[in-house]
């Protein structure tokens, strides 16, 4: 036979090998309430942490609750314009939050029901906080400008523009952190944010410095294997885990709900439809990327699963909150080294870690 021929041949076959086209398959995938938008909001936090807790129910006692993200969101908004008037207008004021600041909403205000409170005027308009937010804004800027001696009112504005855009909330009667613990079995203080930084020690916790951490949630660091490996055990286990990551990427595509870091820049179009090398993430690469913003808290989602191609590469399986007709029926599958680099941290029951992990942070 020509050996150009040959020659020609097997580099058709070894380009081919890495110009699959995708074939998943679901490896683990733990059940949870469907996929849903938060439309012209900042919510991601809520709609995130609300599934979340909505799979944990679903966990602990077989039982599917609809749950209010508005009425979180309500309250937690609250809570930043007192931190933003009191820290005289030197905090972060938005519309952003993480994962603990639904826990922590649910231990003051309690949850409630899609049902009782969707935070609409009008049931069948989407939801679109534009000018709410602006509203808001107005309020606490004025309120830090004139002083809150000069503007005693401005608490009671607020919650006026809250009331107007979201609708009022005095005819409601929450769920109490009581209520949640003995209906669904869910005590909020089982609830942990895992990281893994190398500016601080591991497995100790420390307040990561983040724009939209405006409530000082402690996280407990790790190294970035045992950051995976959590997870990992977390899924393998039964348990879903709340998500904080960055979406920056090119390759975070919601049309093909793929999510991939290439080996080669060149791969960044096509890795999108097609197996492709990716990067190998380093602790140090990771570290240098947060540093240098290229990682940063975009978007805050929920891991309810793996998948994996047919070459055996694993993707986490990443319920988003973009509706049901982005990515992949609302889902975005996740390689192990997008996670790595880009996560930056997760919310997961602490019965969920490895006992090796748990022992070392003395849970």
């Amino acid at each position: 036979m020509n050996k150009t021929f040959i020659a020609v041949s097997a580099l058709f076959v070894t380009l081919s090998a890495f110009s699959q086209k995708y074939d998943f398959q679901i490896i683990k995938e733990i059940k949870c309430t469907p996929v849903i938008a938060q439309q012209n909001t900042g919510t991601c936090w809520s709609f995130s942490s609300t599934s979340f807790l909505e799979a944990e129910i679903i966990r602990k006692t077989g039982t599917t609750v609809d749950l209010s993200e508005m009425y979180t969101v309500r309250n937690i908004y609250l809570d930043k314009a007192e931190n933003y008037v009191m820290r005289q207008g030197k905090a972060q004021f938005g519309e952003g939050g993480l994962n603990h600041d639904v826990m922590n909403s649910a231990l003051k205000y309690g949850l409630t029901t899609q049902a009782e409170y969707s935070g609409k005027i009008d049931p069948a308009a989407k939801y679109d906080h534009s000018g709410l937010v602006a509203a808001l804004e107005d309020i606490v800027k004025k309120a830090v400008t004139l002083t809150p001696k000069a503007y005693p009112n401005w608490k009671t504005d607020y919650i006026v523009a809250l009331d107007k855009y979201m609708g009022e909330i005095k005819n409601i009667k929450p769920m109490t952190a009581e209520d949640v613990a003995r209906n669904f079995k869910i005590n909020f203080n089982d609830y942990i944010t895992i990281t893994s930084f190398m500016h601080q020690p591991i497995h100790t916790k420390f307040i990561l410095n983040i724009p939209d951490n405006f409530s000082n949630g402690y996280f407990y660091n790790l190294t970035l294997d045992e950051f995976i490996q959590n997870i990992d055990n977390a899924l393998d286990k039964g348990f879903t885990v709340a998500l904080d990551s960055d979406v920056s990427e090119t390759t975070f595509s919601s049309t093909a709900g793929i999510a991939v870091i290439p080996q080669n820049q060149a791969d960044a179009a096509s890795i999108l439809t097609e197996i492709k090398p990716e990067k190998v993430i380093t602790p140090e690469y990771r570290q240098a990327e947060f540093e240098n913003y290229n990682t940063t808290d975009d978007h805050l989602m929920h891991i309810i699963g793996k998948v994996k191609d047919q070459k055996g590469n694993i993707y986490y399986k990443v319920k988003n909150s973009w509706g049901a007709t982005s990515g992949r029926d609302g889902f975005i599958y996740m390689s192990v080294a997008y996670m790595r680099l880009k996560a930056i941290s997760v919310l997961l029951h602490k019965d969920a870690l490895t006992a090796s992990t748990k022992k070392a942070l003395g849970l």
